[in-house]
Order: C-alpha cells, then structure tokens, then sequence
C-alpha cells in the first residue's frame, strides 16, 4: 500500500493537485500492491490511511494542494517506545495536539500496555513499569489515536521516525498503512532558523522555549509545536499551499536560505 500511496501523490502533484476520477482509477490498478483487491476497495483503503483527498464529481482532489498551509490543521505527534526497531519494538506512549491558526484546538495523551520495559528506556524517558499498569493494549489505542488524527497533516521532530513506527504499528494492528501527508519540524528549523544544532532538547532552550519535562511525548510534542510556529513565522510569502511548504523543508538548505533572503526588502545607499 506505501508504494501505491507514494505513486498517487506524486501523479496528483504532476497533474496539478487534480486528476480525473476514471484515470485516478486507472492509476490505482496500474500500480496497486495486490491483485486480490478491486478498485472500490483499494481507493476506500486510500481515503481510509489519512491521505487528504476528495472525491468532487468527477475529479480527485489532493487538498494540500490547494490548502493555504495557514489554513491547515497541522497534528503534532511524538511517541516513546520501549526500543528503536518498529518489527522488534512497541509504542509505550503516544502524545499529539492538533493546532490551526496558533491555537491548540485538541490533544491526545495515552500510554499503552507493555510486557517489556527496558531499564535504560526508563531512564531516558522516566517512564516506568508502574505508568503502564492499566493503561489500554495497543490494539484499543491506536484505533483512537488514527480517528483523533484523521486526514490532518503528520508534523514531528525526525518526522520518519515516528511516521514509520506508527505506520508499521498501524498494519499490525490491522488499522492500514498510514498516509497522511507529513512534514519534519526538524528539516523547517534548518531552513528557517539559525541554530548549533537542530534536536528538541538544543532548540528548546535556544528558543526561549523551555519546555520542563523532556523524553515525554505530550511534552516534547508540545515543544516541537512551538519550533513549528517559530519556523512558519520565517517561511518566504512565495509559500501559499501545504504543499509547497511540504516541497519548501525538502530543498537542499543553501537553496532555501537563498529563497528566503531573496524575498528580504532591499536596503537603499
């Protein structure tokens, strides 16, 4: 299902944001992922992931391709786990806000059942074995974590590394690959912020954020949310689409940073 995700919003964004219905059909047969699922079911299963696309008549709608990034509702998500490899670890902990407009309009908080916390993973994290005792299994969890985020835009800190985790977490689970679209708070602070060094910890404290707890997902989804704000506040004004800020963290940096001080008003002698 990821190649056939990946496939579809590279056509949509060739084809302009748009695509009429019967090609879009077309293109889900030529490069779906299995031969025992129809049509109908497959663009379901598409809707279903998070993607943001519409359905208007008979044209197909890529959202952010038309969505002012001002306008959009981005979801910031940071998860704990009790390991780094997705196939040999489990999601511990899952923290997430939802913000538009510069508020905070919602949040998730949740820890999830473990049978196996490492020592060092409480240490880092400060989570321990007591947290966990009663919190919900994962397969009660993240059905609620996948209808609080909805089609709205995937933002993290080292965004792959929880978009991926979730995204495997979700198949086990039988919940479908993940397809929302994302953006990586780290690679916007590169291109929109002078800093040493670009992790969590280090952007807090430079930025005046100081956020008290560190290694908790609720927390550190709350400062990666005001590294957000902060680096949108620099994006050049040629930026208009959720798109095009998507393409805009994805630049070689020089090249960005040229974006950005061509667009600076030009002092007189």
């Amino acid at each position: 299902m990821r190649p056939l995700i990946d496939n579809i919003v590279a056509a949509m964004k060739k084809s302009g944001g748009k695509m009429e219905l019967e090609r879009f059909r077309q293109l889900i047969m030529k490069t779906r992922d299995s031969l025992f699922e129809d049509v109908d079911t497959l663009m379901e299963l598409i809707i279903a992931s998070g993607l943001p696309i519409d359905i208007e008549g008979d044209e197909v709608v890529l959202k952010t391709c038309f969505r002012p990034w001002e306008e959009e509702t981005f979801c910031i998500v940071d998860i704990e786990t009790n390991g780094s490899q997705p196939m040999r670890s489990q999601i511990i902990e899952i923290g997430a806000l939802k913000w538009k407009n510069g508020e905070i309009v919602d949040r998730f908080e949740s820890f999830a059942a473990c049978s196996y916390l490492p020592y060092q993973i409480s240490e880092i994290t400060g989570i321990n074995p007591e947290d966990l005792e009663g919190a919900p299994p994962l397969a009660k969890m993240l059905p609620k974590f996948k209808a609080f985020l909805g089609d709205t835009l995937f933002v993290a800190h080292n965004v792959s590394f929880d978009y991926n985790f979730i995204s495997h977490s979700f198949e086990r689970f039988g919940l479908g690959v993940l397809g929302n679209r994302k953006l990586c708070t780290i690679e916007l602070a590169r291109r929109t912020i002078e800093a040493e060094r670009y992790g969590l910890g280090h952007l807090n404290i430079v930025l005046d954020i100081n956020t008290l707890v560190h290694h908790r997902a609720y927390a550190d989804a709350i400062t990666a949310s005001k590294v957000l704000e902060i680096g949108l506040k620099n994006v050049p004004k040629s930026v208009v689409t959720t798109e095009e800020l998507i393409d805009f963290t994805k630049l070689p940096v020089k090249k960005a940073k040229r974006l950005l001080e061509s667009e600076k008003p030009k002092t007189k002698n």
